[in-house]
C-alpha cells in the first residue's frame, strides 16, 4: 500500500491521454482520472484502463473543480500525498520520482517547467503571477502556474478558497504559503507535443488570473503577511 496517488485531470485530450496514463502507471503508483465532462472519446479510452480509478462530471465545470473533486476522493480513499500531472502531454511521468523525493509532511512541491515552447500568453501569464506571487509572500517560485506538483492533501488551505477553473491552481499555492506550508520547487522537462489540446483561454483564463492577482494584495496585507510573521515568529 502506497500514502500517494496520482490525480490527471483531464477535458477532451483524447489525443495524448493513453500515453500519459501508460506512463503514469509504470511508476507504480495508483491512478485516478478526473474526466471533467469530456464529449471527445475519452470514455471509450478509460475503459481500457482497468487499474486506473475514474471519477467524472456530467458537464465541463473546469479544471480546478475536477482537482477538488479528486482531492476529496482521495482523502476519502486513504491517501495522504496526490501528485497532479496535465494529461496534455506536456509533462513527463518519468519526472515523477523527482517530486516523490521531496515528499514530506506539509510540503507542497511544485514543478517547474522552463518556459521556452511555451505559447506567449501561457508564457506572459507565468511571469505576471510570479511576481506577484513573490510579493504576496515573500517566495520566489519560477512556475507558479505548474500542473506538475506534489499535495499534502491533509495540510492543504480550505477548498472554499480555491476556485473552479485555471485560477485554482495559484489560489492554492497563495493560500498554502500564508497556511504556512513549505514550498519546494523541483525542475521538471517539459514539451509540447505537437496534437497536444490546451484548453487555457488567453483572455477569459488569464483574466481570471489577474483578478486572484488583485484580490490577493488586500488578502496578502491583511491574512497572508500576518500570518508568515506569525509562522516565522513560532518557529
Amino acid at each position: 500500500m502506497t500514502d500517494t496517488i496520482v490525480i490527471i485531470p483531464t477535458y477532451n485530450n483524447a489525443g495524448t491521454l493513453q500515453d500519459v496514463l501508460e506512463r503514469t502507471l509504470a511508476q507504480g503508483l495508483p491512478v485516478v482520472v478526473a474526466d471533467d465532462g469530456c464529449t471527445d472519446n475519452t470514455r471509450e479510452i478509460l475503459a481500457g484502463f482497468k487499474d486506473v480509478n475514474v471519477i467524472a462530471h456530467p458537464k465541463n465545470l473546469g479544471k480546478g473543480a475536477a482537482l477538488k473533486t479528486a482531492f476529496r476522493w482521495a482523502l476519502e480513499n486513504g491517501y495522504s500525498y496526490a501528485v497532479t500531472i496535465d494529461s496534455d502531454g506536456q509533462h513527463y511521468p518519468e519526472d515523477i520520482p523527482l517530486l516523490i523525493k521531496e515528499k514530506g509532511e506539509r510540503t507542497l512541491v511544485v514543478g517547474s517547467r522552463t518556459t521556452r515552447g511555451a505559447n506567449a500568453g501561457g508564457s506572459f501569464a507565468n511571469r505576471f503571477s510570479n511576481f506577484w506571487f513573490t510579493a504576496y509572500t515573500g517566495i520566489r517560485l519560477t512556475d507558479t502556474q505548474t500542473g506538475f506538483r506534489l499535495y499534502p492533501l491533509r495540510d492543504l488551505p480550505s477548498m472554499k478558497v480555491v476556485g473552479n477553473r485555471y485560477e485554482a491552481e495559484l489560489s492554492l499555492l497563495l493560500f498554502s504559503a500564508w497556511k504556512g506550508l513549505r514550498l519546494v520547487p523541483v525542475q521538471v522537462r517539459v514539451n509540447y507535443p505537437r496534437d497536444r489540446v490546451t484548453h487555457f483561454r488567453p483572455f477569459q483564463d488569464f483574466m481570471r488570473i489577474t483578478l486572484v492577482n488583485i484580490i490577493g494584495l488586500p488578502l496578502a496585507l491583511l491574512y497572508g503577511w500576518p500570518r508568515i510573521l506569525l509562522h516565522k515568529l513560532r518557529k
